[in-house]
């Protein structure tokens, strides 16, 4: 029972982005623990959703 339920929160994770927060604190803590302070959580989804959606998304 222990694994399915590890294995729904892990779907669910990736479903709701805290899968990709988790990965994020794994770059900053590796690369720039020392530089600047990491972003929180609600910080961190407005730039991704800002990154995702400006610019052009075109191929041609």
């Amino acid at each position: 029972m222990s694994r399915l339920l590890r294995c729904v929160r892990s779907f669910w994770g990736h479903l709701n982005g805290d899968a990709a927060y988790e990965r994020y604190l794994l770059h900053w803590q590796a690369h720039h623990a020392g530089q600047f302070p990491p972003l929180s959580r609600k910080g961190f989804f407005a730039a991704e959703t800002q990154r995702k959606w400006n610019g052009i998304k075109r191929c041609c």
